[in-house]
């Protein structure tokens, strides 16, 4: 019977393989891998979930070693990041204590921070316009690889060193504390972003608690995720965004436009589906994440849509950066310019080029433009739930219209593509084009409508449902993930076929 037990050295190999980082398929929170490690993680965390120091240590070796696969050596970037901060943050409430200034400890923290944005998400594009104005070849520059959630986990390290030099918090006591505030596995990609002041508390607290409804809600949460996630965002963008903005589908308006909102139901399901599933996991651990969106297309408003849109990106920016350069305290003219110099500097977070600086002066300007209205129209609302119903309809299509249509800036590889689409909108127009698209692209077509009616619903069928799942008992939770998990596995196995590929990472995978 010993060679069936037998463990030769190309099974090895093959298990060695699928543990180290492979950057042909890093990992994300719908992988097969990462689910399975996950199971096995679970059954070691109900063991050392109510010894506070032991369960640091746990999620912190899972945490790291998850960010590895993900990242491979960027994971020295992020420890490097973790004990500098950590330092400087005590370095910083030392000085508070002591009665003297923080500020040039809070401007090394920042300095170190930015510097390292800058060189990860600034470098290609300086190298490709200085190639550019002096000749193909002047700077010999290998292509800089963007270390996942980079953005992220430097946001929140900048935030933590603000907050103790404000008195907001008082440091951590260990480095793998604050480890685990920057690495924890289910925020370390794509965020949200959290609070130190609200999340500090948990990672100290003797045991998380995890109620019956809590578990209701993280498998309501996780299998919305994986449905908007894993099967909306990428059906619609396989199957129809992309060969759409490739001219695969023809060159007519009709099919321009249906791109630019097909990609805007897209976006929304990639980025809200992974913070649900994120959410998910981390409640079921018995921490809780802030929520990150909140039905963002219902904004009546530009301003009411930067309160639902990325809440924890937003709420950043106001409280590190608009507030930081003075907000509204200084005067109308103040108030505009520091708006649109935040939404301009969160475009370039997003990415260094012409059309996310396009992308973030728009945002910023219509919010500018806002808060005239509401200054010199005494009626005129901030947000929607204020509005005349006829009035919040109106107000309703046309921020969601100026929004789908900046999300075209935020996709589009360049200007010339902005230009193309908008040229074709306009000049090619014509619903004699729908008949071919319903044939050629007619499932992709319903998946948007399906994701758009499901968008549309008021948010008390949400609650409803969370409530209802809650109530049918752990078997039919546990078959209601397994359902989940095996739609994105038809969709994943659907679209190799259709495609040539199938899962991958989330188009948030540089930041």
């Amino acid at each position: 019977m010993g060679e069936y037990f037998s463990f030769d050295g190309g099974v090895w190999q093959r298990v060695v393989a699928m543990l180290d980082y492979d950057a042909t398929s890093p990992l994300t929170l719908t992988t097969g891998f990462f689910l399975f490690a996950f199971l096995i993680f679970g059954m070691g965390y109900m063991v050392v979930r109510g010894r506070a120091t032991l369960r640091t240590l746990y999620v912190v070796l899972f945490s790291l070693y998850f960010y590895y696969k993900l990242s491979g050596i960027y994971i020295l970037l992020l420890l490097g990041v973790a004990f500098s901060d950590f330092l400087i943050g005590r370095g910083v409430a030392r000085r508070r204590e002591q009665g003297r200034g923080t500020r040039g400890l809070v401007a090394l923290s920042i300095t170190i921070n930015v510097a390292i944005l800058v060189y990860f998400k600034a470098t290609d594009f300086f190298v490709g316009l200085i190639n550019d104005l002096y000749g193909s070849g002047t700077l010999d520059w290998e292509s800089v690889v963007v270390p996942a959630g980079v953005s992220f986990f430097v946001f929140q390290s900048i935030a933590y060193v603000v907050d103790i030099s404000r008195g907001v918090i008082q440091p951590l006591r260990n480095i793998f504390s604050y480890i685990f505030l920057l690495s924890f596995f289910p925020k370390m990609f794509l965020g949200p972003l959290v609070k130190a002041k609200d999340f500090i508390p948990q990672i100290e607290a003797s045991r998380p608690e995890l109620s019956r409804d809590d578990f209701g809600r993280a498998v309501a949460l996780i299998t919305g995720g994986l449905v908007k996630y894993g099967v909306i965002a990428k059906a619609v963008g396989m199957l129809f965004v992309a060969p759409a903005f490739g001219g695969e589908l023809g060159d007519g308006g009709l099919v321009a436009l249906l791109a630019i909102y097909g990609f805007t139901l897209q976006i929304y399901c990639d980025f809200s589906g992974y913070s649900d599933i994120a959410q998910g996991i981390a409640l079921l651990m018995g921490f809780r994440l802030p929520d990150n969106f909140n039905a963002p297309y219902h904004s009546a408003t530009i301003t009411e849509f930067w309160r639902r849109w990325h809440i924890s990106l937003s709420t950043w920016l106001k409280e590190y950066l608009y507030i930081s350069l003075g907000g509204n305290r200084h005067g109308a003219f103040r108030t505009y310019l520091n708006l649109i110099i935040t939404m301009f500097l969160g475009g370039l977070w997003h990415g260094v080029g012409m059309t996310f600086i396009a992308w973030g002066l728009l945002h910023g300007v219509a919010l500018a433009l806002h808060k005239m209205w509401l200054r010199f129209v005494p009626r005129a609302k901030a947000v929607g739930s204020d509005m005349h119903p006829v009035s919040r309809i109106f107000a309703t299509l046309l921020t969601f219209n100026l929004v789908a249509f900046g999300w075209l800036l935020f996709t589009a590889e360049d200007m010339t593509v902005v230009e193309d689409m908008l040229s074709r909108i306009a000049y090619n127009f014509s619903f004699a084009e729908f008949d071919a698209l319903v044939k050629g692209s007619g499932a992709a077509l319903i998946i948007m409508a399906v994701g758009y009616i499901m968008h549309a619903l008021p948010r008390k069928v949400d609650c409803g449902v969370v409530r209802g799942i809650s109530r049918i008992g752990f078997v039919g939770q546990a078959l209601l993930l397994v359902v989940a998990i095996w739609m994105v596995m038809q969709c994943d196995a659907l679209l190799a076929v259709e495609c040539g590929a199938g899962g991958g990472l989330p188009m948030y995978a540089a930041f």
